[in-house]
């Protein structure tokens, strides 16, 4: 039993504080309801990518249809929007790149099994102007006819739906346990529309029918989406081989150190720019693919198809023609991901070859550094040797002239044996002095 809005709101107070996404988050289930058909029915389907489209724009176009020309923009703000417009319906869905306009009406009588090749679009509900006018770009474009008919005789009917598309050759399906087939083409035709063609047993709800048909247009635009990741993919192709190429030049001259590494490592730059900036413009798109893909593959799975003699199943025609496309998107993914790994690899090596010329040479400056530590060393103590020898001449000298004076004055004084005897002792106190200055000048550092 689902509580209502009330009985939520008085039970609130049994609990503690919402977290500001529960609604949110138990809602999202919810936001796109499960779409009834009544058979005969008729589906138009127009997917367009909406880079650069905003909501104010699509709701613009929305009142443009009969009955809507007040429709406030905040009913667009949940992604999904059923417009009834008395004998036909609307849906507005929007995705995070395209965006859905659907139109379901009943389907005429003039366009049931029997016809050869009819217009589906002559009977539309809204007018031409209104589909050309979308905004946006076309990315899918499907009729969907779908009706009830007998399905014991196989072999007429399948003669029926030829001609009803024309003679051209289809692919056709029996979903579930037999209860319907789907079969298309999937071509565009002259009016830029694909046609696909449900018959369902007699008795089939609408809302068997609703989720057939949602699976059905579903995967024809989500392979489509999937797809453009395969032009990207042969875009890059030239650009990574040269790259490799490159990288591998890089990597022999690392080797054969035929190059300098301020040569190397510019090269290198220049080549990890151009893969970076490849990554950063292709991997939401890769990264797209492979979730298009999977949804291709789960609505697939959901129609649980089973052959029908002499035809082509869908699920088979997406294997044989999809499954290249997506190997070649995702081979191009691993290969710009392993080019990127191996340009790190490459700078690592680069990087390591630099610091160890960096150290060799801190090494040499060392010891460079070193030796004229010793010279200036030895140069000091030839220094402080001649030092010692002149400071002691200079007072010898003194003590010379000072016994000469004293003698020349009348004292008992040899002045040249004072000065000799003083020798010894002069020369003591020097080095004594110069040796004091050297333990403070190291005391102080």
């Amino acid at each position: 039993m689902i509580s209502s809005p009330t009985t939520y709101a008085l039970a609130v107070g049994f609990l503690p504080p919402d977290d500001p996404l529960r609604a949110t988050l138990h809602n999202e289930v919810h936001a796109r309801p499960p779409v009834r058909v009544r058979l005969p029915g008729l589906i138009v389907q127009v997917a367009v990518l909406n880079a650069g489209i905003p909501r104010e724009q699509e709701c613009a176009h929305l009142r443009r249809l009969s009955g809507q020309a007040l429709l406030p923009l905040e009913r667009l703000q949940g992604n999904f929007l059923r417009l009834s417009c008395g004998q036909h319906t609307v849906t507005w869905e929007r995705h995070t790149e395209f965006t859905r306009y659907s139109i379901e009406q009943a389907l005429p009588d003039a366009v049931l099994l029997g016809a050869q090749e009819p217009d589906l679009l002559g009977s539309l509900a809204v007018p031409p102007e209104w589909l050309s006018g979308i905004p946006g770009r076309t990315v899918a474009a499907v009729e969907l006819a779908m009706l009830q008919a007998s399905l014991g005789d196989g072999t007429g009917l399948m003669r029926q739906t030829q001609a009803w598309f024309g003679g051209r050759p289809v692919i056709a399906s029996q979903l579930g346990h037999g209860h319907s087939w789907a079969l298309t083409e999937f071509q565009i035709g002259a009016n830029g529309f694909e046609r696909m063609l449900v018959i369902a047993a007699p008795g089939t709800t609408e809302s068997r029918a609703g989720r057939i048909s949602q699976r059905l247009l579903e995967l024809e635009i989500y392979r489509l989406m999937a797809l453009r990741g395969l032009p990207v993919a042969k875009q890059l192709a030239p650009m990574l081989a040269e790259a490799e190429s490159a990288l591998a030049g890089i990597t022999a001259r690392l080797e054969n150190k035929s190059a300098s590494d301020q040569e190397l490592l510019d090269t290198l730059v220049s080549l990890a720019a151009r893969v970076e900036r490849a990554t950063a413009e292709h991997s939401y798109r890769f990264s797209a693919t492979r979730a298009y893909s999977t949804l291709v593959g789960q609505r697939i799975a959901e129609l649980r198809e089973k052959p029908i003699a002499g035809t082509q199943t869908l699920g088979e025609f997406m294997q044989r023609r999809l499954s290249p496309a997506m190997a070649t998107v995702a081979a191009t993914d691993q290969r710009l991901a392993s080019l990127s790994e191996r340009v790190t690899r490459t700078s690592a090596l680069l990087r390591t070859r630099v610091d160890i010329a960096t150290e060799t040479q801190n090494q040499l400056l060392l010891e460079k550094l070193t030796r004229g530590q010793e010279l200036q060393l030895r140069l000091q103590s030839t220094v402080e040797g001649l030092s010692i020898a002149a400071i002691s001449y200079y007072v010898i000298s003194l003590l010379l002239y000072g016994g000469k004076a004293a003698k020349a004055s009348g004292a008992p004084v040899n002045p040249e044996i004072l000065a000799g005897a003083a020798i010894p002792l002069v020369l003591w106190l020097v080095w004594r002095n110069i040796r004091r200055i050297h333990a403070t000048l190291n005391g102080g550092h």
